[in-house]
This record gives structure tokens, C-alpha cells and sequence, in this order.
């Protein structure tokens, strides 16, 4: 007898499962903060939670933009105006929200410590 495989990223299917957002809350209160967040935020979690990302290369295939800064992922929003942190665990199909930020927040760099 075998022992049972562990599932990895590479067993999940691409589409059919997708990828857990947690959690929606702090986009919600970003909304809730900044009204202009609204729709990109939105619009990101749609694609975010359907994507089937194993790695970075996979995010970019859908943002080019997003960079990989330390262990967090670090995404665009409405055009470069506001930064979204997340925490990608590939493994396990889930992104963790961090924080949400306008571009001049993230570049002071307290959101790091």
C-alpha cells in the first residue's frame, strides 16, 4: 500500500478551483475609505479569484505589472494611483490581502515592518 500524495499546486486544476481571497473585508474597507477604489478593486478580485496562479510568471500572464517585494505580491491598482500588498500562498490557492494603499503610503515603506 502507498501512502496518499500531498496536493500540491501543480494537481489543482487551473480554472475549476481558482484561488481563495482572503479576505475580501479589506477591500471592502478600502472601498469604504477611497469611493475610486470601487470598481478596480472589485474588478481584481473577480479575475484574482478565478485565476489558477502556481507562481509570479502566472500573475503577470494576467498583471504584468505586479512585482514580487520580499514575500509579499505587490499589484497595481487604477492605474499605478494606489498599491494593493497581498501574500500569495501558490500552494494551497490562496492570496492573502495586506494592505491597500495609495502610491505615496506604500512608498514610505511602513507598511513593510
Amino acid at each position: 500500500m502507498t501512502a496518499p500524495r500531498s496536493s500540491t499546486a501543480q494537481d489543482r486544476p487551473a480554472l475549476a478551483e481558482g484561488m481563495h481571497v482572503i479576505s475580501r473585508k479589506r477591500l471592502k474597507e478600502a472601498v469604504a475609505r477611497r469611493s475610486d477604489l470601487e470598481v478596480p478593486l472589485e474588478a481584481w478580485f473577480r479575475i484574482a479569484k478565478r485565476a489558477g496562479w502556481k507562481n509570479l510568471a502566472d500573475v503577470r500572464k494576467t498583471f504584468s505589472s505586479a512585482d514580487a517585494v520580499g514575500k509579499w505580491t505587490v499589484f497595481n491598482i487604477k492605474g499605478n494611483r494606489y498599491r494593493l500588498i497581498t501574500e500569495v500562498n501558490y500552494a494551497f490557492g490562496r492570496i492573502y490581502i495586506r494592505h491597500v494603499l495609495t502610491h505615496a503610503e506604500y512608498d514610505r515603506g511602513i507598511w513593510k515592518l
